[in-house]
């Protein structure tokens, strides 16, 4: 009975996550693209689990460097960002809706 309850526990967790997931994403503007870099410049909001408290603008590098054609200077953004190798990278990018 106990691993069913603990087993129904983990599944009501692992669904749950996309959600979190997709509220942690961080509003933004795109300020700048430099695609033969491999950065962008956003304008943002609060990221806590980078430890910032207050919204900037700043550059980060991009994970892939495709995600920098899906989007232009003035988009408004949904984006994902963490400490790669030492650097702020941005790991996922979309459109804001």
């Amino acid at each position: 009975m106990r691993s069913a309850i603990a087993a129904a526990s983990v599944l009501a967790l692992l669904a749950a996550a996309p959600a979190y997931a997709q509220s942690a994403m961080i509003a933004g503007t795109v300020t700048k693209i430099d695609e033969s870099a491999g950065k962008i410049t956003l304008k943002h909001g609060p990221i806590k689990k980078l430890d910032m408290d207050d919204g900037m603008t700043m550059v980060f590098r991009a994970a892939d460097p495709a995600m920098l054609k899906a989007v232009k200077a003035g988009d408004k953004v949904k984006f994902d960002a963490d400490k790669v190798n030492g650097q702020l990278t941005v790991t996922k990018i979309e459109k804001a809706k």
